[in-house]
């Protein structure tokens, strides 16, 4: 039997809300930490230090009693860790729910550390979000720029140094009379639309919400925003999330989507 639309946006609310529970979910970071030179890092055994020879990844220095395991393998001495951008990254294992995965950045490479039973685990409840609404199933146009634009994100943690994107186009939206020109980023094979409306702070996550799209060879894109989902700070400070620019901050309600991740008490994280 072929779900409706309003079944299909159930079944990805329960993904959403079993992804964010996940071992390397949202709920799950605890910490982030760059590492330019050898340090501890809070939240996981052993020492970490940047590879010598400039390779992907970090170098951990640990004991056996420290319980450490890079791909399986207790460590016992220096071991190289692979990062997420080589092609087989390496595993990090501390305990039976602490994780972690090795990042790359502008500034070199970083150890994010992950605890499945986190305060935030714990203490959520679910992701709020509203109902199914047709209406706000919009379809737009795609412009395409040849080569590209570059467009400078500010981000929640960067204290207002940009960081460089590149928009393949422009999507541009017409409602109640009025023409919005959004931009978005590559991401992956999507694109990613961080935005914000007049539900921002009110009753969605006051950041903003994310929605990933792709372009019709027609020249329509079509942007559901049933499936606006929350980014990733909103389920965990450790997160450093893109911020719409001023062409992405819309001046009308966007009643669809996520809303907000809630704590049995409100909200996980209101702003």
């Amino acid at each position: 039997m072929t779900e409706s639309p309003a079944e299909r946006l159930d079944t990805f609310a329960s993904r959403r809300r079993d992804a964010a529970l996940s071992p390397q979910g949202s709920l799950a970071l605890i910490n982030t930490q760059w590492i330019t030179e050898p340090t501890d890092v809070w939240g996981a055994a052993g020492r970490w230090a940047p590879r010598p020879d400039g390779g992907s990844g970090l170098v951990v220095t640990a004991d056996p009693d420290d319980g450490v395991t890079v791909d399986g393998v207790v460590v016992d001495g220096e071991v190289i860790v692979r990062g997420k951008d080589d092609p087989e990254p390496s595993v990090i294992q501390f305990s039976e729910t602490v994780t972690g995965t090795v990042i790359a950045g502008d500034s070199g490479y970083g150890l994010r550390v992950f605890d499945q039973n986190s305060d935030d685990a714990a203490q959520f409840s679910h992701i709020d979000r509203y109902d199914h609404a047709p209406e706000w199933v919009v379809t737009a146009q795609w412009r395409e720029i040849p080569g590209g634009a570059v467009m400078g994100f500010d981000h929640l943690k960067d204290e207002g140094q940009a960081r460089d994107e590149v928009i393949p186009g422009d999507i541009v939206m017409e409602y109640d009379g009025e023409t919005y020109t959004l931009s978005a980023f590559k991401a992956g094979k999507a694109l990613q639309l961080v935005f914000a409306d007049a539900t921002s702070g009110v009753d969605t996550y006051s950041v903003g919400r994310f929605l990933f799209v792709a372009p019709h060879p027609d020249g329509t894109i079509t942007l559901d925003f049933n499936y606006a989902v929350l980014p990733p700070c909103a389920f965990s400070y450790q997160y450093n999330c893109p911020l719409p620019p001023k062409n992405n901050r819309l001046p009308f309600a966007i009643t669809a989507g996520e809303k907000m991740a809630m704590a049995a008490s409100g909200p996980l994280h209101p702003e």
